[in-house]
């Protein structure tokens, strides 16, 4: 071997580490990448932590109402997250984030169908500062569909089934949908300056002002109020359930509040994630704390339901606002939250709106309370965007609701028969029993 070709060899043996990091530096994520894939999977995650409150809607629910209707609200609750699974696809994801196809500039968004990245981005260009928008359609339906949980409960024991099923599908692929446009989607509330971090008004009070138009317009159920006004209890059937519901609820609304950062591509992303986890918790926790004392001094012993309801009501409180709190402030926000279920459901009784679960004491009035309580702590916020906002979200869907209740009460009747609401829905819309080897109760 001659010394030139001695020293190619040699050349060739030196370069070879260099060519191996070379090909290493170009199959290397950049920043972007990371920050892309990681957000995806924050929204992922979260979003299968928000479908688990699909079980604890169901859960509370069916340990709220009655033995013989207990079928009837577990079918309710399995078809109007599957509705809202194709019709929020269909219409709603699009109406609710147009991005520039806008069909009214900043008011109603585009009507078409909802498309995905191809397989693998192959030939796409995905936006690498955000996060794919598989991620993000999956997410955001989680919200959807929880909207149509909170009615679900208030309406329980004398609705139809396939005129309330119509009404979920009106309401996950048109109202909420516009409305949330109106914030989330660059609309015109997003430019007044409302804030409201994860939906205390967008999903929560959407979702109570929807059930208090259901439950006035079908009106109280047999036996609820006496002639002479006393409130008459009507007892769940499994108090168990209930609190495993209210427990699997708590749990989602970490991905619910943790997940609507939006994003997970820095250090301080993820550390406010885990401030907003923490204020979640404690108002979760000041909210039945508060309910626990108020239940003993009023009525002498404590209340479950309330206490389960207050929880409920702290986590709605702090999700217009879970990130600026320090935990004091969370704590007092969730401790409002649990004492307005345990004054407002007996309020409501006084009015004869007959709400089984307490879904418009937590969701909506606490859903206020949450939204008129974000200035308190983040002073991007004022008070009279926020009321101005809570005002034509919840005048929009009231309107919308009573319109689309009132039509369905004419076309195809919204109240199943006095014989049909005594024997249980269970048995006259299914034909079935949850608890077959039962007595009805």
């Amino acid at each position: 071997m001659n010394s030139m070709t001695k020293l190619g060899l040699a050349a060739t043996l030196i370069a070879l580490p260099q060519l191996g990091l070379a090909q290493e530096a170009d199959t290397t994520p950049t920043n972007a990448d990371i920050g892309f894939i990681f957000t995806t999977f924050m929204f992922l995650v979260s979003g299968f932590l928000v479908f688990f409150m699909a079980a604890g809607f169901a859960m509370l629910e069916a340990g709220l109402v009655r033995g013989k209707n207990v079928a009837m609200q577990l079918t309710k609750n399995m078809a109007l997250f599957s509705l809202a699974s194709i019709f929020y696809y269909i219409l709603g994801y699009n109406l609710m984030y147009p991005g520039d196809g806008w069909s009214m500039q900043g008011i109603l968004g585009a009507f078409s169908i909802t498309s995905l990245e191809p397989v693998g981005l192959a030939g796409a260009e995905p936006d690498l500062t955000y996060a794919s928008v598989g991620s993000d359609f999956f997410f955001q339906l989680m919200f959807c569909a929880a909207t149509a949980s909170i009615v679900s409960g208030a309406v329980a024991e004398r609705i139809k089934l396939w005129p309330f099923l119509m009404f979920t599908i009106v309401l996950t692929a048109v109202i909420y949908p516009v409305q949330a446009s109106w914030k989330w989607g660059g609309g015109f509330l997003d430019e007044m300056g409302f804030l409201d971090f994860a939906g205390s008004t967008v999903v929560h009070s959407v979702g109570g002002w929807a059930a208090l138009t259901g439950a006035i317009i079908l009106g109280p159920r047999i036996g609820k109020y006496a002639k002479d006004g006393r409130v008459i209890p009507i007892p769940g059937s499994n108090l168990a359930l209930a609190t495993l519901g209210t427990f699997i609820l708590w749990l989602g609304w970490f991905g619910f509040n943790g997940g609507s950062q939006l994003y997970m591509d820095t250090a301080g992303n993820v550390a406010d994630i885990s401030r907003i986890f923490s204020n979640t918790n404690t108002a979760a926790a000041a909210g039945a704390v508060v309910a626990l004392i108020l239940t003993q001094m009023l009525y002498k012993k404590p209340d479950l339901t309330m206490i389960l309801n207050g929880a409920l009501a702290g986590l709605v409180s702090i999700t217009a606002e879970p990130l600026t709190p320090s935990l004091i402030q969370a704590t007092l926000i969730g401790g409002v939250g649990g004492a307005i279920v345990v004054f407002a459901v007996p309020m409501l009784d006084k009015f004869k709106i007959d709400d089984v679960v307490g879904a418009i004491p937590v969701h909506l009035f606490a859903g206020i309370w949450g939204t008129l309580a974000v200035p308190l702590t983040n002073s991007d916020a004022n008070f009279g965007t926020q009321i101005i906002s809570i005002l034509i979200v919840g005048a929009f869907v009231v309107v919308a609701s009573t319109i689309v209740w009132l039509l369905l009460k004419g076309i195809f009747g919204l109240r199943v028969s006095e014989e049909d609401e005594i024997n249980g829905l269970d048995m006259a819309e299914l034909g079935m029993e949850a608890y077959p080897e039962f007595s009805k109760g």
